[in-house]
C-alpha cells in the first residue's frame, strides 16, 4: 500500500505539473498578495481547532464534551503524523493519543474517527452539491461520461446509507451483538471471537452518539462550521493568487473535489492528488493550467507547515513518540 500511494503520488504530481515551467510556478508564489496568503492560511489552521471542537463531543456524548484540551492536543499530533508517515497512519495515531491523553480505549477512539468521517463526508457532498447547482457552474462538467451532479447525488446517497446503518446498529445493540457473537464464534476461534466481540461492543459505543438528536445536531454545526471555513480559506487563496472573477460556489465545488481526490492512496500529506484535485477543479472554470498549478502548490504547503509544526511541537511536550503512537512500540 504504501508503494502504491507514493506511485500514485508521482503519477498525480506528474499530471498537474505536465506543462507547467518551473519559472511560471516561481512567477505565481512572488506576485502573490501575501496578506490574502496569511489569511487562508490561517483559516486553514483554524480547521484543525474547530475539529477538536467537535471531536470532544463524538468523544463522550451526552456529557458537554471530553476535556478540550487533551482533545485538541490528541488532534493536532494526528494531523501532523497524517504529514509525515504514510497510509494515513495519522487517524491511528490520532485514536492512540486520545486513548492515552484523554482515558478511552482505542477502539472507541477508532469509532469515533470512524463517525467523524462520515459526517465529514455528508456536509461535503452537500456543500459540493450547492457549489454544482449554482448558476456559475459549467454546465458541461463531465467524470466518465455523467455529470457531476449525479457523482455528487450517488456519493452523498452513499455517505446517508452508512449513517442509517451506524444508527439502526446503536439503536439496537444487543440485536447486532448476538447477530455478530453467533457468526464470529461459528468461523474464528473461540479466542478471536471473543476478542472480536469486545472490539465491536467498544465500537458500537462509540458510535452512541447517534442515540442523541441534539448531539447529532451539534456534530453537524461544528462539521459545516469547519467546512464552510475550509471554502473560505480557498476563496481568501483566490484573491491571494490574482484569481479573479472566480464564483464563490467554486470554492465549495473545488473543495468537494479535493476531498474526494485526498481519499485516493498517496504519499504522507496527499502530495499529488491534492494538487491534481485542485488543477482540475480551477480548470473546470477556465483558469490557465500553469496558474492553477502553482495556485495549488501554494495552497498546499501553505497549509500543510503550520498543523506539522504545531502537532511536532505538541507531541515533544507530551513525552510520546509516533511509534507508540502507532502502535509499533510498547509504552514506557
Amino acid at each position: 500500500m504504501v508503494v502504491l500511494g507514493l506511485a500514485l503520488s508521482v503519477f498525480f504530481l506528474a499530471w498537474a505539473f505536465r506543462d507547467v515551467k518551473l519559472a511560471e510556478v516561481v512567477h505565481h508564489l512572488r506576485r502573490a498578495n501575501y496578506a490574502y496568503f496569511l489569511l487562508a492560511v490561517a483559516l486553514l489552521t483554524l480547521t484543525f481547532p474547530l475539529r477538536a471542537f467537535r471531536w470532544r463531543i463524538l468523544l463522550a456524548p451526552g456529557t458537554r464534551g471530553a476535556p478540550l484540551g487533551p482533545v485538541w492536543r490528541a488532534t493536532a499530533i494526528g494531523f501532523m503524523a497524517n504529514n509525515v508517515l504514510p497510509a494515513r497512519a495519522g487517524e491511528v495515531v490520532r485514536a492512540y493519543a486520545a486513548a492515552e491523553l484523554v482515558g478511552l480505549p482505542v477502539p472507541t477512539t477508532l469509532a469515533s474517527i470512524g463517525i467523524e468521517r462520515v459526517f465529514d463526508g455528508l456536509v461535503i457532498i452537500f456543500l459540493l452539491t450547492l457549489g454544482i447547482l449554482a448558476p456559475e457552474f459549467p454546465s458541461h462538467a463531465r467524470v466518465g461520461g455523467r455529470s457531476m451532479a449525479d457523482i455528487a447525488m450517488w456519493t452523498g446517497g452513499a455517505f446517508a446509507l452508512v449513517l442509517v446503518l451506524f444508527a439502526a446498529v446503536v439503536h439496537a445493540p444487543a440485536r447486532a451483538l448476538s447477530v455478530v457473537d453467533r457468526t464470529f464464534h461459528r468461523f474464528l476461534p473461540k479466542r478471536a471471537a471473543e476478542w472480536a466481540v469486545r472490539v465491536l461492543r467498544n465500537l458500537i459505543e462509540g458510535l452512541s452518539i447517534l442515540r442523541s438528536p441534539r448531539d447529532t445536531l451539534r456534530v453537524l454545526v461544528w462539521s459545516f462550521a469547519l467546512w464552510l471555513t475550509n471554502a473560505a480559506a480557498y476563496a481568501f487563496a483566490y484573491q491571494a493568487f490574482h484569481l479573479v472573477g472566480l464564483p464563490t460556489s467554486s470554492a465549495l465545488v473545488m473543495q468537494g473535489i479535493v476531498a474526494l481526490g485526498v481519499a485516493i492512496p498517496s504519499s504522507p500529506g496527499w502530495f499529488g492528488p491534492f494538487e491534481a484535485a485542485t488543477r482540475a477543479s480551477l480548470e473546470l472554470y477556465g483558469v490557465p493550467g500553469a496558474t492553477a498549478a502553482s495556485f495549488a502548490i501554494g495552497l498546499h504547503i501553505g497549509g500543510f507547515i503550520p498543523i506539522t509544526v504545531i502537532g511536532l511541537w505538541i507531541l515533544a511536550r507530551t513525552g510520546l513518540t509516533l511509534r507508540e503512537l502507532s502502535g509499533k512500540e510498547p509504552k514506557q
